[in-house]
């Protein structure tokens, strides 16, 4: 639910899970899953409308469906958005609730942003659990941290897994890795090739390199072309402001007539070259390269996101942008995907 473009869901067929059936209504991501995925049912629906409920019941039938990976959409319980308690959009909860009712599958993971457990007064979090434990199900929450599980890149997620009572007990995954070894922004994306300003502009290109780290031979993987590794051409004064700041850094190195252009904390900030990258922005136009002068490529943040390279994104660069910043790394998935399915043993 809230699939977007198949990033959870990817995780759990890593797991070797099927996917049967996948919903949004931003018709272009959904798109992008059709192209990546095939053998399920895609289905744009409008989740405030209880008739999209029963048509997801209609579509399942008779599958039977061991669990539903809920993303409600998070921009009202983020820190960087006005949130209102009062905000229709909150009660796509209640749809989740009411979907469990008519589906009653064994495991329900929900995923959204830290500070959902806190929120107006513990009130979102209080309401999720007294919905679903009158489902009689157990629950564990916990807030992942995305670079203890080969991700590269700093992100955190709050997970909640409720599952039925006869299952036996959910573990959350053990962090894999620490701040020592931890995926770096090099380790991610440094077999990617830079640009020169004659460089045609093309979503499909050859590599350049040979994988350099253990993490970009397993996101090259079954991929004969490089995808969605265009540039973007900034203007000299943007550049000569970008090669002013040094890996890590942001711009508080900058002289402060610069500042103005970009009132914010992250403004002018270049990935760090030796640790996971900073969380991808919205916009993309914040957060640099850790060694070019130049944003990032769709494919260089897919990659930061844990996208394997045979993951195609389509339409224009600005929704491509938008679809990788709006993911939930695929390896967090995995990794909880691992966890749920020792339930059905």
């Amino acid at each position: 639910m809230f699939c977007w473009c198949w990033w959870l869901s990817y995780g759990f067929e890593m797991a070797w899970f099927d996917v049967v059936a996948w919903v949004d209504n931003f018709q272009e991501a959904l798109s992008v899953f059709e192209k990546n995925h095939k053998g399920s049912k895609w289905l744009n629906l409008d989740l405030f409308d209880d008739k999209s409920l029963d048509t997801i019941v209609e579509e399942c039938w008779p599958e039977k469906i061991d669990v539903i990976i809920w993303w409600p959409p998070c921009q009202w319980f983020s820190l960087t958005w006005t949130r209102d308690e009062n905000d229709k959009r909150n009660k796509l909860f209640y749809s989740m609730f009411n979907l469990a009712k008519k589906l009653n599958p064994s495991v329900i993971l929900i995923e959204n942003v830290p500070w959902l457990a806190t929120l107006y007064d513990w009130k979102a979090k209080d309401a999720i659990i007294e919905q679903f434990e009158s489902l009689w199900y157990n629950y564990k929450y916990q807030v992942l941290y995305a670079p203890d599980y080969w991700v590269p890149q700093i992100r955190k997620r709050l997970i909640f897994v409720w599952y039925k009572k006869w299952m036996g007990e959910f573990e959350f995954p053990k962090p894999i890795y620490n701040e020592e070894s931890y995926v770096s922004c090099s380790d991610a994306i440094s077999d990617l090739h830079d640009f020169d300003w004659d460089d045609l502009w093309s979503d499909v290109s050859e590599y350049k390199s040979k994988p350099l780290t253990p993490y970009q031979e397993m996101m090259r993987k079954w991929s004969e072309h490089l995808y969605n590794h265009v540039w973007t051409k900034h203007t000299e004064n943007v550049i000569n402001v970008i090669s002013q700041v040094p890996d890590w850094w942001n711009y508080k190195d900058l002289p402060e007539w610069v500042w103005w252009s970009r009132i914010f904390h992250e403004a002018w900030t270049r990935y760090n070259s030796k640790k996971p990258s900073k969380t991808i922005d919205t916009w993309h136009r914040n957060h640099f390269h850790y060694k070019y002068n130049r944003i990032p490529t769709v494919r260089e943040n897919a990659r930061l996101q844990s996208f394997p390279d045979t993951f195609v994104f389509e339409w224009n660069k600005t929704k491509q942008y938008k679809m990788v910043w709006n993911a939930v790394p695929p390896l967090l998935g995995y990794n909880l995907a691992k966890q749920i399915k020792k339930l059905f043993k």
